[in-house]
């Protein structure tokens, strides 16, 4: 039952950054862009990356969730499922990110 806690305590910082991060606000929250100087950040569009990174946190957030119910039900399927979401997940932010200048302004 400590595992179920843990994870549900761990997911619910993840779910208020993705609704922070959502709506626009909160790029103090991503690391790397909070600690640019204030010419490098006006390069880029704030609230399509915090949209996005809100998003992530909600993937982030399920994936969490996952794995509490795995172990509320003890179904190893669902904390395996979990992993290889966050995995992707990760994977693909990192890329997405760094590929495209998909966040500069045009």
């Amino acid at each position: 039952m400590a595992e179920v806690i843990v994870n549900l305590v761990l997911m619910i910082p993840f779910l208020i950054m993705g609704i922070v991060l959502s709506r626009g606000n909160g790029a103090w929250l991503i690391a790397g862009y909070n600690t640019m100087p204030e010419s490098e950040k006006e390069k880029y569009d704030e609230v399509a990356l915090c949209k996005f990174m809100g998003k992530i946190m909600y993937g982030v957030s399920f994936s969490l969730f996952l794995f509490g119910l795995s172990a509320m039900l003890d179904f190893d399927f669902l904390f395996w499922t979990g992993m290889v979401l966050m995995i992707v997940l990760i994977i693909f932010t990192v890329v997405y990110m760094n590929t495209g200048d998909r966040f500069k302004k045009r």
